[in-house]
């Protein structure tokens, strides 16, 4: 555990929130971009502990949260077929669609696999050459370098009963949306340390500068996240608007190059359309032309004719913008639970209403 304790140390915690309360003189609204930290601050009670005068709001940092509806139903109907075997990692199995979910299907007999790591997927094609082996390629930045690896090995040895279904966002484009919409109200943002590991953080200098708006770039621990929030507290206080990085133990301002370069060799920016939230203008990843054999709907075109509609009780789509919170929503803890969830908020682990759920934030503070 070392290196992490560290960053757990409650002494250290509070030094840190003391030293913010400090410097407050009004109210602020911050928001996490990361699902991941969303999660720590409700594990640890940071939103608990601190001052009042703060407002953490939850951002779209959840991939399985934002993966479109009508994509989940395009992973069920692959998945239902003889002759495809589908894999995923385990936190899209609960993922409800329209009518269903992975976990259904492999549980009717469909042959679902969970993966620990994308490139087990090329093992599966070798040993099942009769069969088309399906990847369902999602997440952010963080996600991506492994599962374009899988591409470029699968072409490398002619692996050609591959197929990924690609829904992979970044980040900045998804600031970009909710800075322009009228009903998003943010003076902060923390953005994903292990995000910015990959793409470093350059990205989002421009968009500090546009939007006059502070960017500190940190970790999951409470530590991390509180360091976070007092920069960024510090900036507002201050009449300041830049990108700092709280998370230097692991981000540079360049990223990592590799990283980066394998992205950009296997995809292209995209428009695509998040869950809830509806189409971005080029905020996801596709395959380039000349992997375009590994794409898994232009392998089974019948799939993209599927159309779906959301549940008209699920609110995750205000969630995932920071205009609601998960207790707001009259399902929450009632009709939506994590046995009967209405929308990818309430199963995937990085998902806002999750966490409430888990760590009890059934009512307004």
């Amino acid at each position: 555990m070392k290196y992490i304790e560290e960053y757990r140390d409650a002494d250290l915690t509070n030094k840190l929130i003391n030293e913010l309360t400090s410097i407050l003189t009004r109210d602020w609204t911050l928001m996490e971009v990361c699902g991941g930290q969303t999660h720590s601050i409700m594990k640890s009670g940071l939103d608990q502990l601190l001052p009042k005068k703060i407002n953490l709001v939850h951002g779209p940092g959840c991939p399985v949260c934002v993966t479109p509806l009508e994509l989940i139903d395009k992973a069920i109907a692959l998945a239902s077929r003889p002759d495809v075997i589908f894999t995923s990692y385990g936190d899209m199995l609960r993922v409800p669609g329209s009518t269903s979910d992975l976990l259904s299907v492999k549980a009717a007999g469909g042959d679902v696999r969970i993966l620990y790591s994308p490139l087990d997927s090329l093992k599966i094609a070798q040993e099942n050459p009769e069969k088309t082996v399906v990847f369902f390629g999602i997440g952010f930045e963080t996600t991506a370098p492994p599962n374009a690896m899988t591409v470029v090995q699968a072409k490398a040895q002619g692996i050609r009963n591959y197929a990924m279904l690609v829904s992979h966002v970044v980040v900045p484009a998804a600031i970009v949306a909710l800075m322009e919409s009228p009903d998003v109200k943010v003076d902060g943002f923390l953005a994903a340390g292990h995000v910015c590991t990959v793409m470093g953080y350059w990205e989002y200098e421009q968009l500090s500068h546009h939007y006059e708006i502070p960017i500190v770039i940190t970790g999951f621990e409470p530590v991390d996240v509180v360091h976070g929030i007092l920069k960024c507290i510090r900036q507002l206080e201050n009449n300041e608007h830049k990108v700092e990085n709280a998370y230097a133990r692991s981000v540079v301002r360049e990223g990592n190059p590799l990283g980066q370069a394998i992205i950009n060799q296997v995809f292209e920016l995209c428009d695509r359309t998040w869950r809830g939230i509806g189409l971005i203008p080029q905020s996801g990843y596709r395959l380039r032309q000349e992997f375009s054999h590994y794409d898994a709907e232009l392998r089974f075109p019948e799939i993209q004719s599927i159309e779906t509609k959301e549940s008209e009780l699920c609110i995750s789509g205000l969630v995932l913008q920071g205009r609601k919170k998960p207790h707001e929503c009259p399902a929450f803890g009632n009709q939506c639970t994590p046995q009967t969830p209405l929308g990818a908020t309430m199963v995937s682990s990085e998902g806002a209403c999750a966490a409430y759920y888990r760590y009890g934030r059934y009512a307004k503070s």
